[in-house]
Formats: structure tokens, sequence, C-alpha cells
């Protein structure tokens, strides 16, 4: 049995690949996140519309990303949406980097259905008179959501959304899959190059642990400071 080399996938070249996979991992996260967010939101005040079609509608939406695997998601975009685009739409996506535009619209609108259910949970914690007090002081619908209810739904939705957080940056490796050169994908190549499969992959293991222990802290911290304001 060979020993363990960790200094074989350390060398110029691999050291190279591993820094360009971090950056493309924090990238997509990032992107992903916001993406996340921005549909989250708008999932939560559109299904808040006493509309009972949209609400039917965001609903289904929900139930769909929810209840099939995020994998599935990554290659029905990536191998099933070029097909339904015109030539024109798939030349321009394959010259910016398909895999990384399709693994953010997939990812991210996965994770958003995770979102507006945790706002929504949050919303359902507020009493009913904040609605009608905002409406009182003369806020519009969209008004009284934005300054009175979603910030105070978004306090009381910080846990499950911090936890939504760290799940988002670890479903960022599957991107890998459909050939985003992250952290995951450039430890699989480093592997099938020196053959080191534990050293490659213990390498990234610390470097995941190393992006979601701030992402704890920082959700631990907001929570304390959050509570400490509602006492």
């Amino acid at each position: 049995m060979p020993a363990l080399d960790f200094s074989a996938i350390f060398t110029e070249h691999y050291r190279w690949l591993l820094i360009t996979g971090l950056a493309m991992t924090l990238l997509l996260f990032v992107l992903c996140w916001v993406g996340a967010m921005a549909v989250g939101i708008l999932l939560t005040i559109v299904r808040m519309v006493p509309f009972r079609p949209l609400e039917l509608l965001v609903w289904a939406y929900v139930e769909y990303q929810r209840n099939v695997p995020l994998l599935v998601h990554l290659f029905v975009w990536y191998f099933g949406i070029p097909q339904l685009l015109p030539y024109s739409a798939n030349d321009f996506i394959n010259s910016h980097n398909s895999e990384l535009i399709f693994a953010v619209i997939a990812i991210a609108l996965y994770q958003a259905a995770y979102i507006s259910e945790d706002l929504r949970s949050g919303i359902r914690t507020l009493p009913k008179v904040q609605f009608e007090a905002a409406r009182a002081m003369g806020f519009t619908f969209l008004g009284s959501l934005r300054w009175i209810i979603l910030p105070q739904a978004m306090r009381n939705s910080l846990p499950p959304l911090v936890n939504q957080t760290l799940l988002l940056f670890k479903a960022t490796s599957l991107a890998a899959v459909i050939g985003v050169a992250e952290l995951t994908y450039q430890a699989r190549l480093i592997e099938n190059e020196t053959y080191r499969i534990f050293e490659s992959f213990s390498v990234i293991t610390v470097a995941y642990l190393a992006g979601t222990m701030p992402l704890i802290w920082l959700g631990s911290r907001l929570s304390r400071n959050n509570a400490s304001r509602t006492r």
C-alpha cells in the first residue's frame, strides 16, 4: 500500500488547479445565493397576493423544485433546455461558459423554493394585525411587505436561512457533473492524473470545512444579535 504523499498534489500545476477551483466555487456560491434569495423573496411576495391561480402556480413550482433531486435539475437545464432554445441563443450561451450559467440557474431556482418556504413560515409567525396596521398607516400592499413584513420575517427565519446558505455552499459541488471547473471537479482531475485519491479529496474536504465554518459562525452571531434585539 503506497504511503500518503500530499506533496504530489501540491506541485505548482496542481496547486493552481485547486486555487482556480476554489475561486470558481466561491463565484458559483455567490451567484447562486443572490439568485436564490431574489427568486425566493419574489415567490414569497407572489404567493401572498390574494389571487388563487398565482398561489397555485407558486405552490406547484415549489413542490416541483423540492421533490426532484438537484442532480436531475442540473441535467435538465444543461442537457434538456438547450434543445428548446434557438441556435443563436445556444451559440451565445456556449460562448459565455454555458456550464456555469446553467449551474447557477438550476441551483438558484432549486434553493429559492426552500428559501421562499422559510420566509413564508417567518411571515406566519407575525400577528395579522401588523398587516392591518401597515395598511391603516397608508402603506400599499408591496410597501407594507417591503418595509414592515419582510424585514421581520427574515429576522424570524434567520436560523433556517443560514442553514439553507450552508446547504447551498455544499450543493455547488454537484456542478462538477456538468463540467463546471469548481473545487470538486479539479480534485477529480488531480486524482485522475496522480492516483492520489485520499490526498486530493482530503484537501478539498478541508477547503469545504474552511468555507462552512465562517458561515456557521456568522449565522450564530446574527442569531444572537437578533435574539438580543427582541428581548
